[in-house]
């Protein structure tokens, strides 16, 4: 009997409890009176369960019918989701928005940008990956991402089509407590070269044989930039970082800025939205970009 429970009878049940009266809900339903009730003695036919009594004016639910309601509700709600996902897919929506983003990005920005996803569309879930260098491109190669944000990754994939969004400003800085932050004007390439270079380093194969803004032979090679934060406040190295990341620990003297020969006054790092040619973003993913150039 319990597999013959229609979704209806779900929504006939909730009906009469949000409207109070069998009545009431055969007018939200626009039906008569006694389709309601025998729908509902059905329902408690096919549960065993008596979900109301009708002892009084007005029906009132049982313990048991207090319970089932809450299942009762969450089917509906289940079931209305589908359907909305299923519409969505069929309008052309993607069902999930997988996006590797460059840990330079500023995370206000996409914290932003998903807030608004998440408004507009609700029925597309999120993927988020944060990674540097070849870890951004590799999951768009792969397609297990249809959307990267590159920039420490100064080269675009021929099968890439790249779309601007900002320039990240740069600083070098170094710990106080480092002999380089004694230094005063533009430190020289030979002395910079004599101290140890905090790099980000590419998890993937993708920048293998490759530099960049790599300005002294010692380097320690961190992959994860909240470890090189760590490392510069701790004076084991000089670096370059994104000012949105730095900008407390200068104000605090954590952390402070040098100047190197050949680095620029105030370096930026340009960032781009990329995706595969053959598989441009629906419009999640197009809306995800226009709320990152903004």
């Amino acid at each position: 009997m319990l597999d013959g429970v229609t979704l209806d009878q779900f929504r006939t049940f909730i009906a009469a409890v949000d409207e109070g009266s069998f009545s009431a809900a055969g007018r939200k339903l626009r039906r008569a009176q006694s389709v309601v009730s025998q729908t509902l003695a059905n329902l408690e036919a096919q549960l065993g369960v008596k979900l109301f009594d009708r002892s009084a004016r007005y029906p009132r639910l049982t313990e048991e019918g207090r319970s089932l309601l809450i299942d009762a509700r969450s089917i509906a709600n289940t079931i209305d989701g589908f359907k909305a996902r299923a519409r969505a897919m069929r309008e052309g929506l993607e069902p999930e928005l997988a996006i590797a983003i460059d840990v330079m990005y500023p995370m206000d920005a996409i914290t932003r940008a998903a807030s608004h996803s998440r408004k507009k569309f609700p029925h597309t879930s999120l993927r988020l990956y944060v990674e540097a260098l070849g870890g951004v491109i590799k999951p768009v190669l792969e397609r297990s991402c249809s959307i990267g944000v590159i920039g420490s990754l100064p080269l675009v994939p021929e099968e890439m089509h790249a779309e601007p969004l900002l320039d990240v400003p740069f600083v070098t800085v170094v710990s106080p407590a480092h002999s380089l932050a004694a230094v005063r004007g533009t430190i020289a390439k030979s002395a910079i070269e004599k101290h140890v270079q905090l790099v980000l380093t590419d998890r993937t194969a993708l920048t293998e044989g490759r530099d960049y803004s790599v300005q002294s032979p010692l380097t320690w090679r961190l992959a994860d930039l909240g470890a090189k934060h760590a490392f510069l406040r701790a004076g084991l190295g000089w670096g370059h970082m994104p000012l949105h990341m730095v900008s407390a620990d200068l104000d605090a003297n954590a952390l402070v800025k040098i100047r190197v020969e050949d680095v620029a006054r105030s370096p930026a790092m340009p960032m781009k939205a990329v995706f595969r040619k053959d598989s441009p973003p629906g419009p999640a993913g197009r809306a995800f970009i226009a709320q990152l150039k903004a």
